[in-house]
């Protein structure tokens, strides 16, 4: 296991797995990796990716001894140190975006900020191809690294208190989509039709951690009909 690795101990029932302190796609990229390896060699662990670190939970049951601590660090190291190589199974995603009026009430702002036009910020936001870095904030919502560095903006002043379900979504470096009305303080460029999170389903997030997702813009015709297709 690299010496840059390092494991914190959170809890008598987690440890933190951490890989650097920065977020960074391709730093993003080896956590995911160690998360596809820990939960194939390890089932027993609950294996939890964010940007550079793991949460590793388990159940003090099946780890008897005075230091389970130990024995989690020296399972998951010799996990890790294993030669053969553990590829994650992703997605690749494409999600339909109606961009700018009602649907993204900030567009012209960001545009604004960017020093470029509306027609220009969705030409780029669809262009450029994301990873589900995490998920995290509320139940489905995806972090997605990959934005195309001018359009990243500051997050707004005045925070929301009800931001749409659906609402696509800058904050500094990233975007991200709001799987249901929640209160927020991201600079809202579009709204998708899809339904993010749904908890009778067996899986209930339409996105997991390493997927790829690209955006596609439509009119607000196709939004009525994807909408339509996808009831919430």
């Amino acid at each position: 296991m690299p010496p840059t690795i390092k494991f914190e101990a959170l809890a008598e029932d987690a440890l933190l797995l951490r890989f650097g302190e920065r977020i960074d796609i391709e730093l993003n990229a080896q956590v995911q990796a160690a998360t596809a390896r820990l939960r194939q060699r390890l089932p027993q662990l609950e294996c939890v990716p964010a940007y550079a670190s793991v949460l590793l939970r388990f159940d003090l049951q099946h780890w008897p001894g005075d230091n389970p601590h130990e024995q989690i660090q020296a399972a998951a190291g010799a996990a890790l140190d294993e030669t053969s190589s553990t590829i994650a199974a992703v997605q690749d995603l494409v999600i339909p975006v109606c961009y700018g009026g009602e649907y993204g009430p900030d567009l012209a702002e960001v545009a604004a900020l960017c020093r470029l036009d509306t027609d220009t910020v969705i030409a780029r936001h669809t262009a450029a191809d994301y990873r589900v870095a995490m998920l995290g904030f509320a139940p489905g919502f995806p972090y997605l690294l990959g934005l195309d560095p001018q359009l990243a903006v500051p997050r707004r002043t005045d925070p929301r208190q009800r931001v749409p379900a659906g609402s696509v979504a800058i904050g500094g470096s990233q975007t991200g989509i709001y799987p249901e009305v929640l209160p927020g303080g991201w600079q809202l460029i579009g709204r998708t039709p899809l339904r993010l999170f749904d908890i009778t389903a067996n899986t209930p997030s339409l996105f997991a951690p390493g997927d790829r997702v690209r955006f596609q813009a439509i009119d607000e015709g196709q939004f009525h009909d994807l909408a339509a297709a996808n009831p919430a």
